[in-house]
């Protein structure tokens, strides 16, 4: 009984967390199947998609918590235009963005950080 104990915690993120969120995506996922790629509300959807994510990004950089807020801004503002860049520097790889962008901060605040 002690091993279900341990795992109810992540059982628990699952049901709550995991699974309302995939019921919508794959709902989305039907329902946009017929949907044209350049109409108005996929267009519009998909600029208010990136707006979200422009202000969650802001929202990291400039308003930090935790152990991020002891990076120096100067250091994250950076390392966000350095992930920009790469984006689109290889060929607008969102991976290479963010991997790139995510080793110049960790570089930053392991020099500037001490």
């Amino acid at each position: 009984m002690t091993g279900l104990a341990e795992l109810s915690p992540y059982l628990v993120l699952i049901l709550v967390g995991f699974l309302p969120n995939e019921i919508w995506r794959v709902l989305g996922l039907v329902l946009a199947r017929g949907l044209n790629e350049d109409s108005e509300l996929v267009v519009w959807s998909r600029a208010v998609a990136t707006a979200i994510l422009a202000g969650v990004i802001a929202k990291l950089v400039l308003f930090s918590g935790g152990s991020l807020a002891g990076i120096p801004l100067s250091v994250r503002v950076s390392a966000t235009v350095i992930g920009f860049l790469a984006y689109f520097a290889i060929r607008r790889s969102i991976f290479a963005g963010v991997a790139i962008g995510e080793a110049a901060l960790l570089a930053g605040g392991y020099f500037f950080a001490r």
